[in-house]
């Protein structure tokens, strides 16, 4: 279980992730993203992500080199794009990563998402840049049952990650129970559905009763599930107030309640008809 900000989850390959970070997605490049990096790990954030799409990543290496934490203890992921997948295109897409990150490695590097076709292609380029030490390890997102088994058929090195929209309205039990089974760690986007759910009445009851806010109850439900999560924000109090929530624990009743108000509703793509 994940009890503060600096507490990890180790993976299946034996790196050690945080379980709490910072998501950068639509964090505008340049100064808005260095500071909201900065502000994340001077007030304890270790994991970082960002992504080749988010078009933020210079920034972000930025933020990492001006706070007052050393690279090696701060937990870097990044993304291959979609156009970019394919096993020569991806290799040469993580290397413009890390040019604009200024980095010498990364922790984590996925597949943004399942491209038909191409995705077991661009895994083997993963594995090359896993092998050559590049990157400590690597996974995949937006993957669902069907694309996971068919990219565990016939891998070599098993994903660690699989990153998903996931939220009281997308609880996405079968897929965690699958990956579960298979050592593979969850971990959310969106876990606020981009705002939706800070209004729902079970959840602000929630939050009454134990003094915290929507949010801080969203993203402790997804820890008390074993779900790593990364809420994104620009704005220093709120990024403070994220992480404001190894302080009380939803019982089993709230947890229960919260569950229940799923409803497979999603705020972005299928990953089946993307």
């Amino acid at each position: 279980m994940i009890t503060s900000l600096q507490d990890t989850v180790t993976l299946n390959n034996g790196v050690k992730m945080p379980g709490f970070g910072l998501g950068v997605y639509k964090a505008e490049d340049g100064e808005v993203v260095i500071e909201s990096v900065k502000a994340a790990i001077n007030n304890g954030y270790r994991s970082i992500d960002t992504a080749s799409l988010y078009k933020n990543e210079a920034g972000v290496g930025q933020g990492i080199k001006e706070s007052d934490v050393p690279r090696e203890k701060i937990f870097v992921t990044s993304k291959v794009w979609n156009d970019e997948q394919g096993y020569d295109s991806t290799l040469q897409a993580f290397e413009t990563s890390l040019k604009k990150l200024d980095l010498d490695y990364l922790d984590l590097y996925l597949i943004h998402w399942p491209v038909k076709g191409l995705f077991k292609e661009t895994w083997k380029a993963l594995e090359k840049l896993y092998a050559d030490g590049k990157v400590r390890a690597i996974g995949v997102s937006n993957f669902n049952i069907h694309h996971l088994q068919d990219l565990l058929a016939d891998c070599n090195v098993k994903p660690v990650i699989n990153q998903v929209e996931y939220h009281p309205h997308l609880t996405q039990v079968d897929l965690q129970e699958f990956c579960t089974k298979e050592n593979i760690q969850l971990e959310a986007w969106s876990p606020l559905k981009r705002g939706a759910l800070l209004h729902e009445p079970i959840i602000v009851e929630i939050a009454e009763k134990h003094q915290k806010s929507t949010a801080q109850v969203i993203l402790r439900w997804d820890l008390q599930n074993g779900v790593i999560t990364i809420p994104k924000s620009t704005k220093e109090h709120r990024i403070k107030e994220n992480a404001d929530i190894f302080n009380f624990t939803l019982t089993k009743s709230d947890m229960d309640n919260i569950n229940s108000l799923n409803c497979d509703d999603r705020s972005g793509p299928d990953p089946d008809k993307f």
